[in-house]
């Protein structure tokens, strides 16, 4: 198990530094008219690569917190599955359905398989969820996020 939680944080710190260097090509300071396009993305690169950095320190230090763990057991991987079957398929749509579509179904299939929620609530929370940030990026911070193959259909 510490070798899998190693390679992991270490995967991770590295697709940060990836992100990071990414960001500091686009611009991370604060301009007259708000954020450079790398601001918000520098600092969450740096906030995963510090936690990655606190993961490989912990395993380190406490060897004995994971003798004789596995990473995943064969009981816990159907949760695990329930978690992340639905983000793959929710980046997956991205692409064809656009962020808004994408993440209502992903948060609703998510809702209604793992929490049990009642279709109605379901479908309040997730049009509300894609609704509310259509407002925040596209109307407030002015910043089209992905509309997929169905842009023209939807009219935003």
């Amino acid at each position: 198990m510490r070798k899998a939680e190693i390679v992991a944080s270490v995967i991770f710190l590295l697709i940060s530094a990836l992100v990071i260097y990414e960001a500091l090509r686009l611009g991370v300071g604060w301009g007259l008219e708000g954020p450079q396009p790398g601001f918000f993305i520098f600092w969450l690169g740096l906030g995963l690569g510090i936690c990655c950095v606190i993961g490989v320190i912990q395993v380190l230090v406490d060897r004995a917190i994971f003798m004789g763990k596995d990473f995943v057991s064969r009981r816990s991987l159907p949760e695990v599955l329930k978690v992340f079957l639905p983000m793959a398929g929710a980046i997956l749509l991205m692409e064809f359905l656009g962020f808004y579509i994408a993440s209502a179904l992903y948060l609703g299939l998510f809702m209604r398989w793992v929490g049990r929620f009642s279709w109605g609530m379901v479908l309040l929370v997730a049009f509300f969820f894609a609704f509310s940030h259509y407002l925040i990026f596209e109307k407030w911070f002015l910043v089209p996020l992905p509309k997929g193959l169905l842009e023209p259909y939807i009219g935003l």
